[in-house]
């Protein structure tokens, strides 16, 4: 049972991560954007920051929900 939990949580862990990098190239695009207001553009530049954090995360978590697959 717990082997099912731990895959599942793989594979959501694996789609937020994916989300989350996404998010960030759009905000890294966003603050690389010379026509965007200032405000606008260090918003995304922190957005950016705050996904590639929360990427890592839930990459790190994926990786332990794999091995603990495998146990």
């Amino acid at each position: 049972m717990d082997t099912l939990k731990n895959m599942g949580n793989y594979v959501s862990n694996k789609a937020q991560g994916a989300s989350s990098q996404a998010s960030k190239e759009t905000n890294k695009t966003i603050a690389k954007d010379s026509q965007a207001p200032l405000g606008t553009r260090m918003r995304a530049a922190g957005d950016a920051l705050g996904d590639k954090m929360d990427q890592h995360g839930h990459e790190a978590d994926a990786k332990v929900d794999k091995e603990r697959t495998k146990h």
